[in-house]
């Protein structure tokens, strides 16, 4: 069974800040050796609670939009996110409670392109309805 402890949860903290973090800076900051880091972290990796390693530019997308959908209850909703992985400009893909079945965040270079992405989603087999809004501002 897998265990994490503080200093797991403290090396997690520390990547998801910065997953380019050295690993000998990591070490300094929770008093182990770089090879101590470099084998939690690998260990953190095979047991799941890292899944993968990424980044955020300040690139394009100029543009996001969450959109909201309902699923038609003869659609199963795991087989509706499994084609909205496919389409280009879907970024994250969550299974929600509510009124909503599936949050969409979509991302393009500007609104048309998001639309574009919107009008292919509605298109999908299963999905019944969409409410979707622009992000304006993202707060970090």
């Amino acid at each position: 069974m897998a265990v994490r402890d503080q200093v797991d949860d403290k090396i997690i903290s520390i990547l998801r800040e910065d997953s380019r973090k050295p690993f000998v800076e990591i070490a300094k900051s929770v008093n182990l050796s770089e090879a101590a880091i470099r084998r939690r972290v690998s260990i953190l990796v095979k047991q799941g609670f890292i899944s993968k390693f990424t980044i955020e530019t300040n690139m394009t997308p100029q543009a996001r939009a969450i959109s909201l959908l309902s699923v038609n209850p003869n659609s199963p909703t795991t087989e509706v996110s499994s084609r909205l992985k496919k389409v280009k400009g879907v970024d994250s893909i969550y299974e929600i409670t509510g009124e909503y079945d599936i949050a969409v965040i979509v991302s393009g270079s500007n609104i048309a392109e998001i639309n574009s992405t919107i009008d292919e989603i509605r298109k999908l087999i299963g999905i019944d309805d969409t409410n979707t809004v622009v992000v304006l501002k993202t707060v970090r």
